[in-house]
């Protein structure tokens, strides 16, 4: 009875509060009833995160908001309403501009909150959200640089959310314009929402956004593609949609008398790249570079060519890779970032797909079908010709990975609880809240071990704030019920003896992978491996800023559906 008369207090403080998305029980579009490739790849606005005064570049400050407008998704689609980043309404876009900055000059961004006080979607407040104190006091939102290394008061702390005018701010709330130094080593990043609780449906509605920092020094000697012609991000995400254009959430959850919304993933049969559902691309045959980003909310993406085009790998989320990697298909986890190359002088055919044959849920749900095993196309135009670009054969040397340089070494244990129906009512790292106070508090400048249980059936891309980890190695479970039935006792990895049962299959670390990185495939059933650095790869310099400084950083699964409720731990340091 207690239970019944909280989720409708619930219930009723969301009605008076924060409202509900308008309830629409409209027709699902089947997607087979939009054409594809019939619309144009967009290529988003490029905003200068820096500017020249007399021939030096400065630093630049900038004001983005966040804007309610309507978005052409598809030509055969009604206009989407959306929630979209950009220097205007008029000119905000999904994704949002495409930000670049300057390595080693300082960028200052003002984010905004234009939106109303109801949600375009349904969302859940059963899970720990973000929810404004006063009636129509807005949508909670906070800007998320990921792979920023930053200070803890611009890392976009879930809890440091804000609504619209900063008529309400969240209890970690910290300052209006965010700065991000840009000190790193160069690479693609991208921007997004991080409000508790409501990052799945913000992200959905359209809070994403590239983010590129380029280092001409480093990166001009290469030869790769690198103007804008030819050096093009790609924003990756999937969206099913009603017959008037809106955007399709599920409103009932899979456990609707503990959650009445919330369900453990989001799929959507339509895929949409750079705002375009199966857009089309004219290209050239040379060389083209693609910093494709996965904004999905859970569908992994394992990409290939339908005419047998390979990729050439030289970057794996923000960092180079020391050399390029040729492949054929390209496994992309929700958030990670693949910066490819390809070739399309050496197609042989006019006109090639970009494919799709990841299942859904990864790895073991159901195959792809016609609609959401297709992305997108490429239009190739006769005639070879000559060009300047080129990969070389080896790229950027960062340190490698260094065991005796391990201070501490962790268990960090991924849980997923069910229902009496077999169902997920929610998700915990190391058995614990996001509330609970924080167990990781590494040193800045250290470097640790973390050895990742995965207890589910399911692959989630952990994603560590101002973190590079290198992955080692990923090694099988074997009698995994036993040692779970010991987890779920004492939630102790080392009481329960995990050396004694991690002793199955060992998988190595493809090629591709073994650079420096910010997300990392945590495979079901078995041990990750990774060496984690809380320090610069690029130099010995410290980080001009305090990383102990509130409201800290965070880790998390980056299946936002179990990031919202509640996969994500809070990540504290101290010197």
């Amino acid at each position: 009875m207690v239970g019944k008369l909280l989720m409708i207090w619930l219930v009723l403080l969301v009605n008076n509060n924060f409202a509900w998305g308008e309830e629409k029980y409209g027709v699902v579009i089947n997607p087979s009833k939009l054409e594809m490739f019939v619309d144009e790849l967009p290529d988003m606005p490029r905003i200068k995160a820096f500017d020249f005064v007399d021939g030096f570049p400065v630093p630049n400050s900038l004001r983005v908001g966040m804007f309610h407008k309507k978005w052409n998704f598809h030509r055969d689609l009604p206009p989407t309403q959306v929630f979209a980043y950009g220097t205007s309404k008029e000119h905000a876009t999904v994704p949002g501009p495409t930000i670049e900055a300057l390595h080693g000059i300082s960028t200052h961004i003002k984010w905004t909150n234009h939106l109303p006080s109801k949600h375009i979607l349904p969302w859940d407040p059963t899970i720990p959200t973000a929810i404004p104190h006063t009636r129509n006091g807005g949508i909670p939102t906070v800007v998320h640089l990921h792979g920023g290394i930053d200070e803890p008061e611009s890392d976009g702390n879930s809890m440091s959310w804000f609504t619209s005018d900063f008529k309400e701010r969240g209890p970690s709330w910290t300052k209006k314009t965010y700065r991000y130094h840009n000190a790193q080593h160069p690479g693609t990043l991208w921007y997004h929402d991080h409000a508790m609780g409501l990052t799945r449906v913000n992200l959905l509605a359209g809070l994403i956004g590239a983010y590129v920092i380029r280092d001409p020094h480093v990166e001009l000697p290469l030869g790769l593609p690198y103007d804008r012609e030819f050096d093009r991000p790609l924003v990756v995400f999937d969206r099913s949609f009603y017959t008037d254009g809106s955007i399709f959430m599920n409103l009932t959850g899979n456990n609707p008398s503990i959650h009445p919304q919330w369900q453990p993933e989001y799929f959507g049969d339509t895929i949409v790249v750079n705002g375009k559902a199966w857009p089309r691309m004219t290209v050239r045959r040379r060389k083209y570079r693609f910093r494709i980003i996965n904004a999905s909310n859970a569908r992994f993406f394992k990409f290939f060519f339908d005419n047998g085009l390979g990729f050439v790998l030289v970057g794996s989320d923000s960092a180079y890779n020391e050399k390029p990697v040729k492949m054929n298909d390209l496994l992309l986890a929700p958030s990670e970032i693949a910066d490819v190359v390809v070739d399309f002088s050496k197609s042989k055919s006019d006109s090639v797909i970009l494919s799709n044959d990841a299942a859904y849920p990864y790895p073991s749900g159901d195959p792809v079908n016609e609609a959401n095993s297709k992305v997108m196309k490429f239009i190739i135009k006769a005639g070879h010709e000559l060009e300047t670009s080129r990969i070389p054969r080896k790229l950027v040397k960062y340190p490698s990975a260094d065991l005796s340089s391990a201070s501490v070494t962790r268990y960090i244990s991924l849980y997923e609880y069910t229902s009496d129906t077999d169902e997920p009512t929610h998700l915990y790292i190391n058995g614990k809240s996001y509330e609970s106070p924080a167990t990781e508090t590494p040193k800045v400048g250290s470097t640790e071990i973390w050895n990742v249980i995965n207890l589910t059936e399911d692959n989630h891309p952990l994603h560590i704030h101002l973190g590079l980890f290198v992955a080692l190695d990923q090694t099988e479970l074997v009698d995994v019920d036993e040692f779970k039935e010991c987890m779920s006792k004492t939630n102790d990895a080392v009481k329960c003896q995990v050396d004694k049962y991690a002793r199955g299959k060992k998988v190595g670390v493809p090629a591709h992978e073994k650079g420096w990185k910010n997300v990392y495939k945590m495979m079901p059933g078995y041990v990750t491996k990774i060496l984690v650095r809380f320090s610069y790869i690029h130099t010995n310099n410290s980080y001009p800023f305090d990383a102990t400084a509130e409201p800290g950083y965070v880790y998390h699964c980056h299946i936002l559906d179990h990031e919202d409720n509640a996969m994500m731990r809070p990540l504290k340091f101290t010197y």
